[in-house]
């Protein structure tokens, strides 16, 4: 089942599903009163929401060229952003090595990526995973404009998927984690890389790097996970005005959601509606983000992240 949050002519949002034949929505609001109060619902929730679509008329669907999506959670109750994805860390690590680079790759093939130049200078990602907290308020759904923040030079996107939970616990062991996820979507962390570049090197993370309104785009709605039997082989893809920038797998991740919904529930309770997002997608079949390529976002770039299974998550990119 896909749910959603969509928005109608009159402004107010509402909760939903996609119909059947995938160009209609079912209106959820019979079941709950939002995408919050739906996963705090648990299976119960999810169970209504099959049978109220499987009764719900189809003069009573609304086409979706009809309605406005928003983010399938518009403000979630809280955001963790990762970096789970080995090949995007030693990426960038080696765009600093300059010259270095080709050397540290070949010696990577000789001694394994750990004990390389990169794999040396970033030790500390195999010892725990890295995360961040963002602002819930920036998040925007698919279609939405995203603002290019006026003080940065190199706009990017990056190629992530994440998810939502819908079941709450605390110290959470990674063999029952699965039954936390209530569902997949597509992430963009839209980011000022210039910026970013200069706050790391304070190494306490991203600031203004990362937070700006509209950075956070969720969507295009979330896929339950009883829906997705092998979340971890699914392919995702980035285009930027129709050319397919990057490309790559979920299966690539040196930690999987389990892994980090174990790590962060560490005397740390997490509630239905806490967002995880699983860091740029880069691995052997490709980079996840423009900083990788050397290429950047401009005025009118239309930006699409695919991963199988679950959809597309287009923006627009203004000044």
């Amino acid at each position: 089942m896909r749910i959603l949050t969509y928005q109608t002519g009159e402004g107010d949002q509402r909760l939903g599903a996609l119909a059947p034949d995938g160009e209609h929505v079912v209106e959820l609001t019979a079941v709950a009163a939002d995408a919050i109060a739906f996963l705090e619902g648990g299976e119960r929730a999810i169970d209504a929401a099959r049978q109220h679509v499987a009764n719900a008329h189809p003069e009573t669907w609304h086409a979706l060229n009809d309605i406005t999506l928003c983010a399938p959670v518009p403000r979630p109750s809280s955001i963790r952003e990762t970096m789970t994805f080995e090949a995007h860390i030693i990426n960038v690590i080696r765009l600093r090595l300059g010259r270095l680079a080709g050397i540290d790759e070949r010696l990577a093939q000789i001694v394994g990526t750990r004990r390389s130049i990169a794999g040396l200078l970033n030790r500390s990602f195999y010892q725990q995973p890295p995360y961040y907290k963002a602002n819930p308020r920036s998040v925007v759904g698919t279609d939405a404009d995203v603002r290019i923040p006026s003080y940065t030079r190199q706009f990017d996107y990056e190629l992530e998927w994440g998810v939502f939970i819908g079941k709450q616990g605390t110290d959470i062991a990674s063999e029952r984690a699965r039954e936390h996820i209530a569902g997949y979507t597509i992430f963009d962390d839209f980011s000022a890389r210039d910026i970013q570049v200069r706050e790391m090197g304070g190494r306490l993370g991203p600031a203004k790097g990362k937070d700006f309104d509209t950075g956070n785009a969720i969507g295009p709605w979330l896929v339950t996970a009883d829906e997705i039997a092998d979340p971890y082989n699914l392919t995702a893809t980035a285009r930027v005005n129709g050319e397919e920038w990057s490309r790559g797998n979920t299966g690539d991740t040196s930690y999987p959601f389990e892994e980090l919904i174990a790590y962060m529930s560490r005397s740390e309770t997490l509630y239905p509606g806490d967002f995880i997002g699983s860091g740029t997608i880069s691995g052997p079949q490709g980079k996840g983000c423009g900083l990788e390529l050397g290429r950047f976002l401009q005025p009118g770039s239309i930006v699409e992240l695919e991963v199988e299974q679950i959809g597309v998550l287009r923006n627009h990119v203004i000044a």
